[in-house]
């Protein structure tokens, strides 16, 4: 017997000087006198950022407990599939805040408890609202790249509205002593895992007492199908490519240099500009009169000098020569000097801010010098109007960037130095942007090719609304296919480009739909799986293939049945019909027992 808990949310204030501060679910488990042999393990992702707490003990003397811990709600954007087989594989889920930070509910409540819901509505998971802490006025977060106000404190009434909204419990835990984690939310926690452990108890009754009705003479034994493979998600590697951008120096458009002129520092406006308004101003995306901040103008102007060069001229054929980056000059000598750092900060994600604090500390030596750069540094990346009077940043209280912000030059002609062509319309893009996510682009744009200097760019065998999802991709590092053609299309240009994570996202996307279609759904669908098999085959999806050929042995009785069954190759039919279910085997011994049923004049209460 076991009892799966999940727990997701993050009960730590941000703000809190204290972040050794235990969790909710730590804590009941090493207070709890039920609780016994307690195992931990944390399951990460590609760049080591925990994703979740996995914990293993025995409640109730011999019944196994299973908690997931999951912390950071990014799990449901980062990895769709690991956090619904999370929910779909609870028996409790627990849903946990921080009175005193009104941001993260507010996105809790806007952007994932709808999935949440969405999740629970075919299943009856009984769930558990926690809100945690003692509400205090706090100061206004001001950092740069963290402009929410939480001043005002999550309520009472705001937290039952939620818990009503998810047909949810509702406790409010002021602190995590014994008394509100051992007996109030112990108690309620115990009491739901009675619950699951007596309805498991019960259904496994019912099926012993049904088994007990059967005749002598047993009907034949179904066996399950056998387990289609499993495709696992590839990590994403967004921030890397971006880095590795600036360290390659490939498609740069823009230079620093001391007022000296001694050294370059290269870097490439699209990247620039979609972390900074600043840049915006200095590269003339936007204008002085848009900004609505007179401090960030100034900032510009005393920071930084565009050194003015000739108009370009006009190329008839779209084949402009090499054109040389534009001159920026850093009027400030100490953030020049560390500037390599900054640009390292933004091109990794802009996240790191410690490191970012820590390499400019060992460079200047300095605590007045390094307080004059950080100062600088914030005053960039604020957004225009807002206050910037926190001197210190916090690397979990500012989000990734790059996966919205450059959103905002996807399919426009700011900054574009490139236009696709493709079914006699034009798609603008970015190269460095390109050249950076795709290894296929990256050779295109720098080696001996007609695309290398061309600026019109024509592309064949895909159509536009494909192609502009493939382009969404490499610029948001995100995709949603709007149905399993439009999957199988892009998964075909993923292949053509070699992007290997879009292909896996596509083959799980179509792999998900197709197991969530109900049998009769599948036997009356005009798209044909057999169809996707020859595509997948043809494009080298060799995962997607085996699982497909898995899904139509296993619903044999509905494709047997259907013309497209008569395309498959010797090879393909010899498969299915070894891996069929239900197996001939099975048939015969029901075509047999039903035979004896009849041959003894008595009612089966099976058939």
């Amino acid at each position: 017997r076991s009892v799966n808990i999940v727990a997701f949310g993050n009960e730590r204030d941000v703000f809190s000087e204290d972040s050794q501060q235990p969790s909710l679910i730590w804590s009941y488990l090493g207070r709890s006198p039920l609780i016994s042999q307690i195992d931990s393990s944390f399951s990460a992702s590609q760049v080591g950022n925990p994703v979740f707490a996995e914990y293993q003990a025995c409640v109730f003397g011999n019944v196994r407990l299973v908690v997931y811990d999951c912390a950071l709600w990014d799990i449901f954007d980062s990895d769709w599939y690991t956090s619904c087989r999370l929910i779909g594989g609870a028996d409790i889920i627990v849903i946990k805040y921080s009175v005193n930070d009104k941001t993260s509910f507010q996105e809790l409540k806007d952007n994932y408890v709808p999935t949440v819901k969405k999740a629970l509505s075919h299943c009856s998971v009984p769930v558990i609202i926690s809100a945690i802490g003692a509400r205090k006025n706090g100061v206004p977060c001001t950092c740069p790249l963290c402009t929410s106000d939480r001043r005002s404190c999550v309520t009472t009434s705001e937290g039952v509205q939620l818990a009503k909204e998810l047909g949810a419990t509702y406790l409010e835990l002021h602190t995590l002593n014994d008394f509100y984690v051992q007996k109030y939310f112990g108690g309620v926690l115990e009491y739901f895992m009675i619950q699951s452990l007596n309805q498991k108890s019960s259904e496994k009754m019912k099926k012993r007492k049904k088994m007990q009705k059967c005749h002598r003479v047993q009907p034949p034994q179904l066996e399950q199908p056998e387990k289609m493979p499993i495709l696992k998600g590839e990590a994403s590697h967004y921030n890397a490519d971006l880095h590795n951008l600036l360290c390659c120096c490939q498609c740069v458009d823009v230079a620093f240099y001391p007022e000296d002129l001694s050294i370059a520092v290269e870097a490439h406006k699209i990247i620039l500009c979609s972390v900074s308004h600043l840049f915006m101003l200095l590269f003339g995306v936007k204008s002085p009169s848009d900004a609505h901040d007179a401090s960030l103008v100034q900032l510009a102007q005393s920071l930084f000098a565009v050194e003015e060069g000739d108009p370009l001229p006009s190329y008839p054929h779209g084949v402009p020569p090499c054109v040389p980056p534009v001159r920026v000059v850093v009027k400030d000598s100490l953030f020049c000097s560390c500037l390599p750092d900054f640009l390292h900060f933004i091109y990794s994600g802009a996240f790191q801010w410690e490191q970012l604090e820590e390499d400019i500390k060992k460079k200047l030596k300095d605590p007045d010098k390094t307080e004059h750069v950080l100062e600088k540094v914030k005053c960039i990346l604020k957004t225009p109007g807002k206050l910037n009077t926190v001197k210190d940043c916090k690397s979990h209280q500012i989000k990734l960037l790059y996966n919205t912000s450059l959103r905002l030059f996807f399919n426009t002609p700011v900054l574009a130095d490139v236009i696709f062509k493709i079914q006699d319309a034009t798609v603008p893009a970015h190269r460095a942007v390109l050249v950076a996510r795709c290894e296929v682009m990256a050779a295109m744009f720098n080696g001996n090719y007609l695309e290398a200097n061309s600026i019109l760019v024509p592309v064949y065998g895909v159509s536009k609304d494909t192609f502009l999802s493939f382009l969404e991709y490499l610029y948001t590092d995100s995709c949603c296919p709007a149905s399993i053609l439009q999957a199988m299309s892009l998964l075909i240009c993923a292949e053509m480009y070699q992007v290997m994570r879009l292909r896996h996202i596509c083959e799980l996307y179509i792999i998900t739909q197709l197991q969530s279609m109900p049998s009769r759904e599948l036997a009356s669908t005009s798209l044909s799986i057999v169809s996707l098999l020859k595509k997948a085959k043809f494009h080298n999806s060799d995962c997607l293939s085996t699982w497909l050929l898995h899904f139509i042995a296993t619903n044999y009785l509905i494709f047997s049945q259907k013309p497209e069954f008569q395309e498959l190759s010797v090879e393909e039919r010899d498969f299915v019909e070894m891996h069929r279910w239900p197996s001939n085997l099975y048939l015969k011994q029901l075509a047999d027992y039903r035979n004896y049923i009849h041959s003894q004049k008595c009612h089966c209460t099976v058939m």
